[in-house]
Formats: C-alpha cells, structure tokens, sequence
C-alpha cells in the first residue's frame, strides 16, 4: 500500500551520454547501492520504480537507481525535449505518493545467489591481494566521479594482467566512456598497480 510522503522535488542533469538524462530527488531512493535494469525483465522482479518506467515509456532502454537519482537511458531515435517532463512528473509523482522503488526482499533474493551484486566493488574475504587493490581503487577515485555522471563503473574480473569493467547507467553506451576507460581509469590503475597491464569494458 502506497502512503504519501513529504513534498518531493526533483531537477535533472545532462550526462556525458547524449541518451541517458539524470534524474535527481531530494531524498533517497537506494542509499549506499545501486541497481541496474537493461529490460522489463530484469527490472519485474526487483524494481515496481524501473518496472513501470519500461511498461509506461517505450522509449526506456535502461534504468539506473543510486543513492538519490535515477538514470533513465532512452533509445536513439527519440529527443529529449519530447519526453523530459512527462518523465521527469512520473518519477516526481510516484515518490511523492510513496510506492516502493526497490523491492528489497526480491533484491536480498538476488543478492544471495550472487553476493557481488549488492556491489561489485566491495573487497570479498577470499578476493586475491591485487583484486583488492582494484577495488579500493574504483571505490576511492572512480566511482564518486562516474556517479556525479549519473552511472557507475563497477568491477567484474581480472586475469592475466586484464581487469574488465562494468558500466551501468549513464556510462553504458557513452560515447566518451572508451576514452575514460583508457585514459583515465588504465591510466590510473596501471600507475598505481603493477600486475594491472590493461583495462577493458566488458562486453554486454
């Protein structure tokens, strides 16, 4: 059951992704996590906020839900101007009137089966001394930068000198994301751990 809640406000910020705007709430709707939802399907389950931007906008090819915003991506052959305030009084009016954004019971569920998921970029007990490092690493200095983007760069694997990456919200499809992937986030990986020989995204 829904219950209403305190006045919400609510502004969007452009991304570096010309298709994904950036949603922002003045109140939390996942703190301390996030969730990203490439389909319908992905999101049924786990997200009633997510589920019904795909049913109510054909447009959504992706939605990402972190701390305090959202991040919708939408598909090319839409613009922005079209869409954004309808958009943007959806998501206004569903907070405020206080359906859940996260059902955390079915979330936990995923989590469980696969623990990374609640953050890929949290330190595990058994991770190997140089995974570690990398995940420090994304947590210190990548992560605050991408999430201020309206996305996330989270770990998936390192082998043989490669570490992959994945990019969730606004960095997923970015045109500029190659050009931070090698340039910034190799480039500092590479400086500041030796076993690290290359950074790639990982394919979707």
């Amino acid at each position: 059951m829904s219950t209403p809640n305190r006045i919400v406000s609510i502004y969007t910020e452009d991304t570096p992704n010309p298709q994904a705007i950036k949603l922002v709430l003045n109140r939390m709707l996942f703190p301390q996590s996030s969730a990203d939802f490439t389909s319908l399907e992905e999101a049924e389950e786990v997200s009633p906020l997510a589920t019904k931007l795909f049913k109510e906008y054909d447009f959504v090819s992706n939605v990402f839900i972190m701390n305090n915003f959202v991040t919708v991506t939408k598909k090319v052959d839409t613009a922005w101007y079209e869409l954004l305030t309808e958009l943007r009084e959806f998501i206004k009016s569903y907070v405020a009137e206080g359906h859940p954004i996260i059902d955390t019971d079915a979330y936990a569920k995923r989590v469980a089966e696969n623990p990374s998921s609640a953050n890929p970029n949290a330190v595990q007990e058994d991770d190997e001394e140089v995974v570690k490092k990398i995940k420090e690493m994304l947590t210190k200095y990548v992560q605050p930068a991408v999430e201020g983007d309206g996305g996330s760069v989270v770990f998936r694997s390192f082998n043989e000198g490669i570490v992959r990456l994945g990019m969730q919200g606004a960095c997923s499809g970015c045109p500029s994301s190659s050009f931070t992937l090698k340039q910034g986030i190799e480039g500092l990986l590479k400086r500041m751990i030796p076993e690290v020989e290359s950074v790639e995204a990982e394919a979707m």
